[in-house]
């Protein structure tokens, strides 16, 4: 039992980072019917530039904790951006095109990022210090939970809730429903559909950085091609809760977080892909929409 519950808490953690990662994917898609297959290299990126400005931030002398703050301000207002100027670049001068063009651009943009990331860093890996957040772990019950874990849960949980929030609380929450379920309606009702899209890729991108900075402090290995393998999960986790569906991809996230982690506990580290996969098919089986995708289909 203490074995059962010691994978759960590892498995919230890791799920925790799906979830920031796959609501970047099911914000996009939500409003524009478009996978981002660029976003888990965004996100990769996001790893790539926080740990070059830890390291510059060590080599000045900073205090860790203000180098921890620098690294996420400058990774998650560069990825930001980012996302905006992707979205400007590479998929706003095909909104009108068909679908597959678009599905064309965003696999480019995700070579183009992945190569960039290649090029600039080198193939090599690269290690993120140990010792980001304090070292400390504690027992409760014959659990280990580590600092890292609480962290990264605590912060994930904050920020999904402060999203969960501004979606259903502001103005421009309910003008991304609204351009959500139906674009030419929003534009009659005087809502700026450009801006919306703006605003949901900046908001996914700055998600998806924060979940890029926590796969580098908890794993501590990056390498050019890990945006794909973290953002195929992601988008699997998207789907799993149900794609276009913010709650879902919370609730994705953290299941596919702890299923990954009792199959690599339980049965083999090299079957956990494999059976994602088939957990993957037999949800979209038994409800092809995804766990909440037909409750709230239509909304962000």
């Amino acid at each position: 039992m203490e074995i059962f519950l010691q994978q759960i808490v590892n498995g919230l953690a890791i799920g925790s980072i799906y979830a920031l990662v796959a609501i970047g994917y099911t914000m996009v898609y939500g409003v524009m019917k478009l996978i981002n297959f660029a976003h888990g290299d965004l996100v990769a990126l996001a790893a790539y530039i926080g740990l070059t400005v830890l390291m510059q931030a060590f080599g000045m002398h900073i205090t860790n904790l203000w180098a921890i703050i620098l690294m996420f301000v400058v990774s998650a207002l560069f990825i930001s951006l980012f996302g905006v100027l992707l979205e400007r670049l590479a998929y706003r001068p095909l909104r009108r095109a068909p679908r597959l063009s678009a599905v064309v651009s965003a696999l480019g943009a995700s070579l183009a990022i992945e190569n960039g990331i290649m090029l600039i860093w080198g193939p090599n890996i690269k290690v993120f210090p140990s010792n980001v957040f304090p070292s400390a772990s504690w027992h409760i019950s014959g659990v280990v939970i580590n600092s890292t874990q609480i962290a990264i849960l605590l912060l994930s949980v904050i920020l999904m809730l402060a999203l969960y929030i501004f979606i259903n609380k502001t103005k421009i929450g309910a003008a991304i429903r609204a351009s959500a379920i139906d674009q030419d309606a929003a534009k009659l009702m005087g809502i700026n559909v450009n801006g919306i899209i703006i605003a949901i890729f900046a908001l996914g991108s700055f998600l998806g950085s924060i979940g890029g900075l926590f796969i580098g402090i908890y794993y501590r290995e990056l390498y050019f091609q890990m945006g794909w393998i973290y953002g195929l999960n992601a988008f699997i986790a998207a789907i799993i809760g149900g794609i276009g569906n913010i709650p879902g991809a919370m609730l994705g996230g953290m299941l596919l977080g702890i299923f990954n982690v009792l199959i690599a506990g339980y049965v083999s580290n090299g079957w956990s892909e494999a059976l994602t996969f088939v957990l993957l098919i037999i949800i979209l089986i038994i409800k092809p929409t995804g766990i909440l995708g037909e409750r709230v289909a239509e909304k962000v």
